[in-house]
């Protein structure tokens, strides 16, 4: 009985990802990318939320194109967002697959002008990230991923860069809104004859390890679950891993805390 159980699961599990086509994913990133690019080349306000985290008409809109997108392609699987209505545990608990977005995440830098800033659609099944789109529309990049099925960014595949002695040199990517004292005391005790660091706005910095121009990222400061989530999927199918610090087991999803853990990306 226990066997034919875990089958079902299996086969439920391919199912719904086989239904999944990426190409859609990243075309509504790209969509929403396009109406942010729109709103980023002009005048724009800025509100702020109860948190104190700024949020712009881009945020507001491209949330819109990403959700609606997502529940007419797929109306059975419920929507984590950022920028939607709160969703208490109670009732997401019982999620057995649902899209973590963050419609823009980095809206500092898109405040900034800087370029640095990404749309992220992820989709979670059983508290992990299986399939993940994050499009960068002011560099025109785009990152993705499905489970079992590679990572690459821009079509080709992920890591595009290979550093084959770390004891010798690591480069190391940290925040350039929240490098915290924690996470530069951790960049010092790393264990290389030469460390070099540079800084990235927004979800870049875990796609900068899983192509491989960085050897890690250390995020010893806040974050929660949508900033994370597609990039890491990214990350995990290029064979990298975010791990939670000091107890190195990997970020789980769908928490009743949707604050992440302090992380490293390595």
């Amino acid at each position: 009985m226990g066997i034919g159980i875990t089958y079902i699961i299996e086969i439920t599990d391919v199912w719904m990802l086989e239904k999944i086509d990426i190409e859609n994913i990243k075309k509504i990133a790209i969509d929403a990318g396009d109406a942010i690019m729109k709103i980023y080349k002009k005048d724009f306000k800025i509100e702020y939320k109860q948190d104190n985290s700024p949020l712009t008409e881009a945020d507001i809109k491209a949330n819109e194109i990403i959700c609606d997108a997502l529940e007419k392609l797929y109306p059975e699987i419920p929507i984590l967002s950022e920028e939607n209505k709160e969703i208490k545990y109670e009732q997401r608990r019982g999620w057995e697959y649902f899209w973590c977005i963050d419609p823009i995440d980095g809206t500092k830098e898109f405040i900034k002008r800087t370029g640095e800033f990404t749309v992220n659609i992820a989709l979670i099944y059983n508290d992990k990230p299986v399939l993940g789109v994050v499009y960068a529309p002011a560099i025109n990049d785009i990152y993705y991923a499905k489970k079992n099925e590679g990572a690459f960014k821009n079509d080709k595949q992920l890591p595009l860069h290979i550093n084959t002695n770390q004891k010798e040199k690591l480069l190391v990517v940290a925040s350039v809104s929240h490098l915290s004292d924690e996470t530069q005391s951790f960049i010092n005790s790393l264990d290389a004859k030469v460390i070099e660091q540079t800084s990235k706005g927004s979800s870049l910095k875990l796609c900068m390890v899983a192509e491989g121009v960085a050897d890690i990222y250390p995020r010893l400061a806040p974050t929660m679950e949508w900033d994370t989530a597609a990039a890491d999927a990214i990350v995990r199918e290029a064979g990298k891993m975010t791990l939670q610090y000091e107890i190195n087991k990997p970020l789980l999803y769908n928490k009743e805390n949707l604050l992440n853990p302090w992380f490293v990306v390595r």
